[in-house]
Formats: structure tokens, sequence, C-alpha cells
């Protein structure tokens, strides 16, 4: 059962994750008349449903009790200022990674854009070597070169480019390049940081969630 249910868990992984990159880029490139929507308006929308989906959560946890709900969010994030200015820092990171993401979705094809991301995990697994002393095996580091051969190939240019030239120009593909780049840097460290947090305070993951997604709110607003 245990083994089905993470297979599943993968594939609706995969599923949304892929959807995610063909809607944004299908959104950031649709042609039509007016203004195109804000980023900074999509970022705000996805951290509120976030906000949501975790105060339902920690609802949950509380036996659906609202009057246990108030009080955990009293006690665990207004009581506790110095444990959720914290999160301030990952926060910011995240978003402006979020932003970034659009900006690298409207430069970049849908393919060059998933693959290229794919650097966060060299990102984070660097991170976590000088962060929290992890220690990565010879598998594991060769995995990466491997990743990193592969989003260089990805990059390499071909002629099968030169079809998307009139789409996408020189300048705009670095734009792009660029801000999924750093993208990949802020999401590994936030990503290290927010870990080592977690494992420094006994606050459950959705409290932790609350405070992240609270602090994200105001520089998007």
């Amino acid at each position: 059962m245990s083994a089905n249910l993470k297979y599943l868990s993968l594939g609706i992984l995969v599923f949304q994750t892929t959807s995610l990159v063909l809607t944004m880029r299908y959104s950031r490139t649709l042609k039509e008349e007016g203004p195109r929507y804000l980023s900074s308006t999509a970022v705000v929308v996805a951290e509120l449903l976030k906000i949501m989906a975790c105060i339902l959560l920690v609802y949950k946890d509380s036996k659906c009790s609202l009057r246990a709900l108030n009080r955990i969010l009293h006690d665990e994030i207004l009581n506790k200022p110095m444990e959720t200015l914290k999160l301030a820092i990952p926060s910011g990171i995240y978003t402006l990674q979020n932003n970034l993401l659009y900006v690298a979705l409207s430069n970049l094809d849908a393919a060059t854009y998933q693959v290229t991301y794919q650097l966060k995990i060299l990102t984070t697994a660097l991170f976590s070597v000088s962060m929290l002393s992890k220690k990565l095996s010879v598998y594991q580091w060769l995995s990466l070169v491997i990743l990193m051969t592969g989003v260089a190939f990805v990059q390499w240019p071909s002629d099968s480019q030169e079809l998307n030239s009139k789409e996408l120009s020189a300048g705009s593909q670095f734009v792009g390049l660029m801000a999924v780049l750093t993208a990949c840097f802020s999401s590994g460290f936030a990503g290290v940081y927010f870990e080592k947090i977690l494992k420094e305070t006994k606050q459950s993951v959705w409290i932790r969630n609350i405070q992240l997604v609270s602090f994200s709110l105001e520089p998007s607003l």
C-alpha cells in the first residue's frame, strides 16, 4: 500500500509540475488584446491559496476547533516574534524566485526552462553540504555532474533553435536564462535555510509555512 501511494504521489507531482509550467508559459505568451496580467498578481494569489490551505490543515490538526486554531496561531506566531522573524529571509527570497520564474517563462520555451530549472537540485545539494554539513556519496556527486552536463547540452546552440529565433530574440533568451539561474540559486538557499529552521524548532511545518507566506505577501503586494 505504501509503495503504491509513493508512486501515485510521484505521478501526481510530475503531472502538477508539468501542467504548471505549460500553463504559465501559455499564459505569458498568449497573444490577445489588452495588457498582460502582472506576475506579482499571480504570485499574491498563489500565496493566498497556500496560507488558506495551511490554515485549514492546522484547523484539522486542532480537531476542527476555531478556538483551538485561534490559540495556536496566537501562541505560535504572535507570541513568538523572533521565531517568526526567522522566516523573513527565505520568504523574501521565495517571492523573488516566484517572480523570476514568470520572467524566465516569458523569455524561454517550456522545455528549456524545465530542464534548466533542474539545476536547483545542484544548488540545493551544495547549500546542504555547506549549511547543514551533509555528506554526499560518490554516486550522488556523479548524478549532479550528469545533471550539469544535461543542462549544458540543452543550452548548446542547435539548428532547431533557429526556428524559434523569430519568437525569442537572443537578448530575451539571455534574460530568461539569467532569471532561471538566479531562481535556481535562490531556491536552493531558501529551501536549505527553511529546512534548517524546521530542524531547530518543534513548530509544525504548517505553522512555519503560515509564517513564511505571511512575510511573502508583504513584498508581493
